[in-house]
């Protein structure tokens, strides 16, 4: 796990870098050796409290939707295909997927065009992912 961490916290291509907190739940994996080596890369673990699942609710959901959506349904060849894949999905599922929790609205809407303009696919890890959005 220490491994991990320095790979999270590199400063050139790390998931966490640039990044200043880490929250977490109290599994046995986030050992208080991964939580100083997170810390001595510049970033601030915060534990979620005892006994308190929801606080790691969206979290929790946010892994269901990647691995449903995306990982269950891909074969993974090496770290940078992972990272490429992890970073298409978290651009669509911010910009391009509907969450029912904001009434089936996006996080982050981009501009759309008039309701007669025509209507464009894009699609996102080989056609794994697909946005319909009208032209601006």
């Amino acid at each position: 796990m220490d491994q991990v961490a320095r790979v999270l916290t590199d400063a050139d291509d790390g998931v966490l870098g640039g990044h200043r907190i880490f929250i977490c739940d109290r599994d046995t994996k986030w050992s208080a050796a991964f939580r100083r080596t997170l810390a001595g890369g510049g970033v601030h673990v915060i534990q979620t409290p005892f006994q308190a699942p929801n606080c790691n609710a969206h979290a929790e959901r946010f892994v269901r939707s990647i691995k449903d959506e995306c990982l269950d349904r891909l074969v993974v060849i090496g770290a940078g295909h992972l990272r490429r894949t992890l970073t298409a999905f978290t651009a669509h599922y911010n910009g391009e997927r509907n969450h029912q929790g904001l009434d089936n609205r996006l996080i982050a809407p981009a501009p759309t065009g008039p309701p007669t303009a025509k209507i464009h696919r894009r699609d996102r890890l080989g056609g794994l992912l697909k946005y319909y959005h009208r032209a601006a």
